[in-house]
């Protein structure tokens, strides 16, 4: 059977666990791309196996699963914390006079070395009404891109995130050595790009790399958070998720690590990294309350 970019396969030698689609062909080579996690891989073609749709396999239902879970969790943070924020002020204003007050989220920047990803990481942050933009970069573009960028956005989160994987075809390879990873060094670069641009934690806060990512080399660049800590397949919206709840967390409160180690759709083996504050500010008056203020020309 003839092979095309384009096409959705599976590996006979993994079970066809994961589903891929073509992004390369070499003679009898091909280079794919997971559709549901971020996996870049090299596999013989006579291992592939075409299907017509993406199957539902347990390992893709299970993600689903786990993403509708996390979705639905975010969005109730999103409640509960409006109704703190109103309790909150309600305690500084009279019982007669209704608090009203704006939100300023903490505002993301993504780069993402899938466009298919990234799609879908842009209409998750509409959903959880996260202020993000976007842009679809090669893995080897990102930290020039960063340079550019990061001046003209100013952001208060990075995610930097695409595809990566362990080359396996190095034997022996070695786990901790960044040149046994595709994108890893790649990912790397991009964060001290954007550590030389806000060398603190906590006035920007970085999210970084894909399946199998050497999460250590990550956290000693200078991300807060970091794929893989147990070198397994990430979800692709992983980095979203930890990126929304950095957002909608207050600047005086620190990141529940529980919530982020255990909420993301790939656990704790997925997703690792150190404490760090939220990017979340109430602000006063409500900002339909603005027109209404006086200005004393005298005063100006």
């Amino acid at each position: 059977m003839v092979m095309n970019i384009g096409d959705l396969v599976v590996r006979k030698s993994y079970g066809g666990d994961v589903t891929f689609r073509v992004e390369g062909l070499q003679s009898d080579a091909a280079v794919i791309k997971g559709t549901e996690f971020r996996l870049l891989a090299d596999s013989p073609v006579n291992d592939l196996i075409q299907v017509p749709y993406e199957p539902q396999s347990a390992k893709t239902r299970q993600a689903h699963i786990k993403a509708h879970q996390t979705l639905s969790r975010l969005q109730q943070n999103r409640m509960e914390q409006a109704e703190r924020n109103r309790e909150g002020l309600m305690q500084e204003w009279t019982a007669q006079q209704e608090p009203a007050y704006f939100e300023m989220p903490g505002k993301v920047l993504h780069l993402d070395g899938d466009p298919n990803y990234l799609k879908k990481s842009m209409n998750l942050y509409e959903q959880l009404r996260v202020p993000a933009e976007g842009q679809y970069v090669h893995e080897s573009a990102m930290a020039d891109t960063l340079y550019r960028l990061l001046p003209k956005v100013r952001p208060d989160i990075v995610v930097i995130t695409g595809h990566d994987g362990v080359l396996k075809t190095r034997q022996p390879y070695d786990l901790y050595s960044l040149g046994s990873y595709k994108n890893s060094q790649n990912f790397v670069s991009a964060i001290q790009v954007a550590r030389q641009y806000e060398r603190h934690l906590d006035a920007l806060t970085i999210i970084a790399g894909a399946c199998q990512s050497h999460f250590e080399a990550l956290l000693r660049a200078g991300a807060n958070f970091a794929s893989s800590p147990g070198r397994i397949l990430i979800h692709a919206l992983d980095p979203v998720y930890v990126a929304a709840k950095a957002s909608f967390t207050s600047v005086r409160d620190t990141l529940n690590m529980n919530d982020i180690l255990h909420n993301t759709i790939s656990g704790i083996q997925g997703v690792g990294g150190v404490e760090t504050k939220g990017s979340y500010r109430v602000g006063l008056p409500g900002l339909n309350d603005l027109s209404t203020l006086k200005v004393n020309p005298s005063a100006v």
